[in-house]
């Protein structure tokens, strides 16, 4: 019988659902990807400073990529809120 090959689609989608699902695993998510936007942020401003100067085009893709970072953050800790609630109100109606 032919081995059946599993697609990426299909594991990056198990390892989002285990990660979302897990309240640890979904806060120590969060925690790094706050703490990459902290070190994007600070790098951009006291590191790469000049560099990002000489040209428009780096500094716009380096603070865009800043942003989206930083708005991911608050996608995921907006659903981490919701997830809460949804978790307490569960324990509360049983």
């Amino acid at each position: 019988m032919p081995e059946r090959k599993v697609s990426w689609i299909i594991v990056c989608l198990g390892i989002a659902k285990a990660t979302l699902h897990d309240r640890t695993l979904r806060r120590r998510f969060i925690g790094h990807l706050l703490l990459g936007a902290l070190i994007m942020m600070s790098v951009g401003l006291w590191l790469i400073d000049q560099w990002l100067r000489e040209n428009v085009v780096r500094f716009a893709v380096w603070w865009a990529g800043c942003a989206t970072l930083t708005s991911a953050v608050m996608v995921f800790a907006l659903y981490d809120a919701l997830a809460v609630i949804r978790e307490e109100r569960e324990k509360f109606d049983r």
